[in-house]
């Protein structure tokens, strides 16, 4: 037996292994898929869910992407958020914190809902901000000799999203807080 093909016997060997294991999955995806079609015309038939003006046709369905995603979000979309963070009665009136509270402009009598869509939004960008400066903290670290590869970068991206959005939520900065006071007149 020749060297070359001992190769492709290895690589033939290679293949089959592949498409089988590319077949076993594809059909436990289509097995999954098949499950939540039938799942969810059972449970529209239940409902008698109408369909919305706007909708995406599938399969004969009209599904809205209210109904895939919240508002504001894509759907796929893995991050975590700031809605229903603050759900108690006192979150409704409450005062101001962090910067905003010793803002010269800031008086005691406005108080704050933070569970309102807008101090929901107004913590976005807030954390938009944050994550502004906790970005150009990063670029002030040296790497270690190496080219980072581009899954390396894209999940080093999310964890810093969630480490701003863990900052936002737990540092209290006051700058949401000032931007609701603002927006809020």
């Amino acid at each position: 037996m020749t060297i070359g093909q001992i190769a492709s016997s290895v690589t033939y060997g290679t293949q089959a292994l592949q498409a089988s294991r590319m077949r076993s999955e594809s059909s436990v995806f289509e097995n999954l898929i098949s499950k939540i079609k039938e799942k969810d015309e059972g449970s529209s038939e239940k409902s008698g869910v109408a369909s919305k003006a706007g909708a995406f046709d599938t399969a004969g369905k009209n599904i809205s992407s209210s109904q895939i995603a919240e508002i504001g979000r894509i759907n796929g979309d893995w991050r975590s958020d700031f809605s229903g963070l603050y759900t108690s009665e006192n979150d409704r009136n409450s005062p101001a914190q962090g910067a905003a509270a010793n803002s010269s402009s800031f008086s005691a009598d406005k108080k704050i809902d933070r569970t309102s869509k807008l101090y929901e939004k107004s913590l976005e960008l807030e954390s938009y901000f944050v994550k502004m400066m906790v970005s150009s903290m990063r670029k002030t670290i040296s790497k270690a000799a190496g080219n980072t590869s581009y899954a390396q970068s894209m999940y080093e991206d999310m964890i810093y999203d969630e480490y701003t959005a863990s900052l936002t939520k737990n540092a209290r900065f006051g700058l949401a807080d000032q931007i609701y006071l603002e927006l809020s007149v």
